[in-house]
């Protein structure tokens, strides 16, 4: 099962990635330059959080709180 989500960017939809390991390079991406932790950008985004770290974790990735990106 792959993760798959719709998110409001100024006034424009955007779907997540649906390959998971360019949705972790996304991911981490957002995680590095605009979010201090999953948790808010899962809140900012409108991301459910469970599924998205279930979709990466699918292809051997774990969050790390720490270092704020997936490992």
């Amino acid at each position: 099962m792959y993760f798959c989500h719709f998110i409001l960017f100024n006034r424009f939809i955007m779907e997540l990635p649906k390959d998971p390991v360019i949705l972790l390079s996304f991911v981490n991406t957002k995680l590095r330059d605009e979010y201090p932790s999953l948790h808010e950008m899962c809140l900012s985004m409108g991301i459910d959080g469970d599924a998205l770290t279930s979709t990466l974790q699918a292809i051997g990735y774990q969050y790390d709180e720490r270092l704020n990106k997936f490992i």
